[in-house]
């Protein structure tokens, strides 16, 4: 078994647009894209974790496509990207069909030289190859992708949210009994989907790592929150060591996630004179992460400032 097959988010990806878990406007759409066979260059835009590259991955799966999958935060060099697509897009599939390039996290491509690079690949090779990009902030994608592109949005209301937690308790409850995991709280499941959701790929993770030894570790599962107010006391002690090792054992969680859950906790935590300061520097450097090579590293920054301007309670 390899380490990828262990992760219970790749073991238990939706195949098809039908196990997939999304709003029914969005889940029509592609199904009607399927069984036409028809697929445009598309751009799926919504938060991590929404399943825009499994919906990607399960249209192509269930047309018979030949596709590659290219990642834009860390094979985004303008060279990487030109030969990675050049090589595949410039070849016909064996039978003839088109081909895709599945190109994730595009919104992380410089937008000065590979954004616009990436423009002139779609057209390049419109005869035999088609795009789909995923991005969490389309704002950070130029207006010429953005123009030849069908853009699908993975949002929906908070009525509709209610109903795709509980079709996910039900596949998380599915998935636990599948792996022969105890759960003494139900509940608990269902708020820690209600507290990610829609991150339904950080569901999964923390229920894995909660359920090592056979049996759901509730502590553990609570744990999350925790994890936070350790950050803030290492940034109230000024204690750079244990802030720098906090970042390194939590670069599983994505980054946007992290500065989120300290937005979220600022007021319990920080000085009212220094929420405004606060504010600036998450913005900040959750802007710089779309476009840094080291996330720890600018993670790290960011809390170095916190650490050093910021008042807390």
């Amino acid at each position: 078994m390899t380490k990828k097959d262990f992760l219970w988010v790749e073991s238990y990806r939706p195949q098809t647009i039908s196990e997939c878990i999304l709003p029914e406007s969005l889940k029509k759409t592609f199904s009607d894209i399927v069984e036409t066979g028809e697929i445009p260059n598309m751009m799926f835009t919504g938060t991590a974790g929404l399943g825009k590259t499994t919906v990607a991955r399960a249209i192509c799966n269930q047309l018979n496509l030949d596709y590659i999958i290219v990642n834009g935060s860390e094979e985004g060099n303008i060279d990487t990207l030109r030969t990675k697509i050049k090589h595949f897009a410039s070849t016909v599939s064996l039978d003839g069909g088109i081909k895709v390039v599945i190109l994730d996290e595009a919104d992380y491509l410089n937008a000065q030289s590979t954004q616009p690079a990436l423009r002139g690949f779609i057209e390049e090779f419109s005869d035999n190859c088609r795009f789909i990009l995923t991005c969490n902030f389309k704002n950070r994608v130029i207006e010429p992708l953005h123009s030849r592109c069908s853009i699908y949005e993975f949002n929906t209301t908070k009525k509709g949210m209610q109903k795709l937690c509980a079709q996910f308790y039900t596949r998380t409850m599915h998935i636990l009994e599948t792996e022969g995991v105890i759960v003494d709280s139900k509940d608990e499941i269902a708020n820690l989907i209600m507290r990610y959701a829609p991150d339904w790929r950080r569901v999964l993770n923390e229920l894995q790592r909660s359920s090592i030894g056979g049996k759901l570790n509730i502590a553990m599962l609570q744990g999350g929150s925790g994890q936070y107010d350790d950050l803030f006391k290492h940034l109230k002690d000024k204690d750079f060591k244990k802030m720098r090792k906090w970042v390194s054992e939590n670069m599983d969680v994505d980054s946007s996630v992290i500065f989120r859950s300290i937005y979220d906790s600022m007021y319990e935590k920080v000085e009212p004179s220094s929420v405004p300061q606060l504010v600036l520097y998450l913005a900040d450097y959750q802007y710089k992460n779309a476009f840094v090579a080291d996330h720890e590293l600018n993670i790290v920054a960011c809390m170095t400032e916190i650490m050093a301007n910021v008042e807390f309670q």
